[in-house]
């Protein structure tokens, strides 16, 4: 570990830009398209654009439909208070976890941690280098989580990448004790097949319990080899942090073929990604519930005995969602809304080819109780506002802001920006605000844009890809109640009950 130190309206929307001419992509076909995993070891690379779209990228700013190259545009109701730019971790920006007056800001080469005491001045207090993507990230207590999901050459921070055809290669969580903010110690590593894309803990007393998603397994890996139908469960004590391990393996798809019982994908369900491990889980402790973003299912599950989480109730979508990819529930516990990153991340889907159904939020509500509960599909959500297309654009990131009575949700699109829309309905939601920033580039498809964005003491939080830390406060009758409500800890996947 090295430790180093004006706003104009939108005016064209999803469901009448085809009739308007618009930007349309051809990216992406009219079919389900091919999911594609989010990004690796290394940034996405920007890709080329035929010269029509790129005319058409222009003409749209110069018309107005679309906001200036790194031009800022939002809705009344939202401020732009604060902005911190990259430093000397240039990798690409990822997930967010908060504690106290602290922001920890994942980053593809490690993690760095913001004191946002004055919200409208955040300041850097520590910058970690440690590279591995995606740097997912959590905090509890005096421990920091991170996690890395490419193959590297040990598990220390000094590692470089190896590939994971190599039995020594290494990939899973790594912890940090953070009770000086300034001097976060590296105290434990644990190697979890197929690596950490994402986790979430259950933290109890004495101990906490890492949920580790990973898919995506080759026969070839020798640590990462199919079926990979299931998570890994790490058992970390809070008070021997270095005796942390894995304490199971449950199987959410169990089957008979090579790769489970998951959604098989393409040719069965062309478009559609094979679940072959699950991309995030989202816990709610209070209710002992979880829900699954599983590649192709999305599941509903207890964590009643948090060793052992059993499924409850399974879903797919194969017409319109690719890959299913987080998961958000309302504080009642009786909706949950589920992200499709079609395009993984690295495409432009916000646009009228793609419409308004895909790369979209699926809303569930959940019906019954216990055991006998089930996911059902209600409706889908997705921004209005047209997204050039040499802009990455799909739903993402996000956290409830917590109203009590209302379901109302901000959340990341990459260069689509940052929503809050309203699923108190479930069948009618509607973005009641935004913020975005106008495209990187209008050459190419350059990957950017809010990886994260999440509410947290009063104000909105976002981790830029490419433009860094920005702090956004709303002011919104439907709203303005959520400033009382505060939290000690905030792990946006370890959600917790706001009003209790």
């Amino acid at each position: 570990m090295i430790l180093l130190s004006v706003s104009r309206t939108r005016r064209r929307r999803l469901g009448v830009a085809a009739a308007a001419g618009g930007l349309l992509a051809a990216l992406l076909t009219a079919a389900p398209a091919a999911a594609i995993p989010d990004p690796g070891d290394s940034p996405a690379a920007a890709k080329e654009v035929s010269r029509s779209d790129q005319a058409e990228a222009r003409a749209a700013i110069k018309s107005g439909e679309i906001p200036g190259q790194d031009e800022i545009v939002h809705s009344a109701n939202i401020t732009h208070v604060a902005n911190i730019p990259k430093d000397v971790l240039s990798g690409t920006n990822s997930d967010l976890a908060f504690q106290g007056k602290y922001a920890f800001a994942g980053n593809y080469d490690g993690f760095r941690i913001f004191d946002i005491s004055n919200p409208k001045k955040p300041r850097t207090v520590a910058q970690v280098l440690c590279p591995g993507s995606q740097n997912d990230i959590s905090v509890s207590g005096n421990l920091l989580f991170l996690s890395t999901d490419s193959s590297r050459s040990d598990s220390s921070c000094n590692s470089t990448t190896q590939p994971a055809t190599e039995k020594s290669s290494w990939e899973g969580m790594k912890v940090f004790d953070i009770s000086d903010k300034r001097n976060p110690r590296y105290v434990a590593a644990v190697e979890t097949a197929c690596g950490s894309h994402t986790h979430t803990l259950v933290p109890d007393r004495k101990n906490v319990y890492v949920y580790v998603s990973s898919y995506s397994p080759n026969a070839a890996y020798p640590d990462c080899r199919p079926p990979h139908d299931g998570i890994s469960v790490i058992k970390v004590p809070r008070k021997a942090p270095h005796q942390a391990a894995v304490v199971g393996f449950p199987v959410l798809f169990p089957g008979e073929g090579p790769d489970g019982g998951g959604n098989p994908g393409a040719p069965t369900n062309p478009g559609v990604s094979k679940t072959t491990g699950c991309h995030d889980i989202t816990v709610l402790p209070s209710k002992d519930l979880a829900a699954g973003a599983c590649m192709g299912d999305g599941i509903l599950f207890s964590i009643r005995n948090p060793e052992r989480p059993r499924v409850i109730d399974r879903v797919q979508d194969n017409v319109n969602f690719a890959f299913w990819h987080s998961a958000t529930f309302n504080q009642r516990a009786d909706k949950v809304v589920f992200t499709d990153e079609l395009g993984g991340g690295g495409a432009a889907t916000c646009n009228a080819e793609i419409g308004p159904n895909r790369g979209a939020d699926g809303i569930y509500d959940i019906v019954g109780k216990g055991d006998r509960s089930k996911l059902v599909f209600r409706s889908y959500f997705k921004i209005p506002r047209h997204q050039a297309d040499t802009e990455n654009c799909v739903a993402h990131n996000g956290s409830l802001i917590p109203v009590r009575g209302r379901d109302l949700m901000v959340q990341a699109w990459y260069q689509g920006g940052i929503s809050v829309w309203d699923f108190t309905n479930s069948k009618k939601p509607k973005e009641i605000a935004y913020f975005e920033r106008g495209p990187l580039s209008t050459d190419q498809l350059v990957t950017g844009g809010s990886w994260s964005a999440y509410y947290y003491n009063g104000y909105i939080y976002s981790n830029d890809i490419a433009k860094g830390f920005d702090v956004l406060k709303i002011d919104d009758r439907r709203t303005d109640r959520a400033r009382k409500v505060h939290m000690k800890e905030l792990n946006v996947q370890t959600q917790p009950d706001y009003f209790d």
